[in-house]
């Protein structure tokens, strides 16, 4: 309930809930004959089939007036003691997000042991170890495999992790602090400083740089614009620079498409991507087993 953006919200749920429990009470009163001694009166409504099968209207019984009742006291706690009152947190303090931390920390205590046993082993070790390696794995599976394929071999926009092509760097520090605290890859869009042409220009002179097919009229023109425009990033020779994410456009590995069109458009409106941090999910002990795991993918 604190996602609110406005206290008004807050309000207007408090009031309904508080309301709705109100309006039951006032029913329940307005049935109120089985506080009275008297026996309770039958009244018919005049209504009759088939001769003798007659309607009748039936007091409410008590039992089912003080179950409502109940009811209605027991909602009222839950209102004062949890967060069902808009924005009130409860006498409690009750979230769910309090409650998954707590999960959490129960399943890691579960697990600690487990852990334990490979602390003393650098990433290193811990790839050449088979049992590592196997939990490692599970890890890989359960929280990278959406993107990057269970085989780790990625797709466009997704970087592989079987080669040695590394956008920040492979080694098993880089690994952790990426798997830890993520990553924001950011290619910035050119099309207020460049005209189309000039990005296809670009785009062929990046493209002989890797081998690929391009238009050798325009190499010229396009080796200027990119160490105009480019080379802070990537380099005055296109190898790229780890430091900032800028990756390699000499080899022939891309995390896009290899298109001309799809590398002018990149230029023009520039590329972004995100890596999530895993640092509120995993712990530190599965992060290196984790981090091993992805380095012996490229490292046998």
């Amino acid at each position: 309930m604190s996602d609110f953006f406005s206290n008004s919200w807050s309000y207007y749920i408090a009031i309904v809930s508080l309301a709705g429990v109100a309006w039951c009470v006032w029913l329940l009163f307005t049935q109120r004959r089985w506080l009275k001694n008297a026996p309770p009166q039958v009244e018919d409504t005049g209504h009759v089939w088939d001769e003798d099968l007659r309607e009748l209207n039936n007091p409410v019984p008590r039992w089912w007036t003080v179950m409502y009742l109940g009811l209605c006291a027991i909602a009222l706690s839950i209102m004062v003691l949890y967060p069902a009152l808009g924005s009130y947190p409860g006498l409690l303090g009750f979230t769910s997000a309090k409650q998954v931390v707590a999960k959490r920390q129960e399943l890691a205590a579960q697990i600690k042991p487990l852990f334990d046993r490979f602390s003393a082993l650098s990433v290193e070790e811990l790839a050449g170890n088979a049992e590592a390696n196997a939990i490692g794995k599970r890890l890989f599976l359960n929280n990278c495999a959406q993107c990057h394929g269970s085989d780790a071999k990625g797709s466009p926009n997704f970087p592989n992790l079987t080669d040695n092509d590394w956008l920040y760097g492979g080694t098993p520090e880089v690994i952790v602090k990426t798997i830890t605290d993520g990553r924001h890859g950011m290619m910035a869009p050119l099309a207020a400083a460049i005209t189309p042409a000039q990005a296809n220009e670009i785009a062929n002179y990046v493209r002989s740089l890797s081998g690929l097919t391009s238009d050798p009229t325009l190499l010229l023109a396009g080796e200027a614009g990119f160490k105009k425009v480019c080379f802070a990033c990537h380099g005055m020779d296109g190898k790229g620079n780890q430091a900032l994410g800028a990756p390699n456009l000499t080899d022939s590995i891309w995390l896009g498409s290899s298109s001309k069109e799809s590398i002018v458009n990149t230029i023009l409106h520039g590329r972004e991507g995100v890596m999530p941090a895993q640092k509120h999910i995993l712990s530190q002990d599965q992060i290196r087993m984790l981090a091993a795991y992805v380095w012996g993918l490229s490292n046998k």
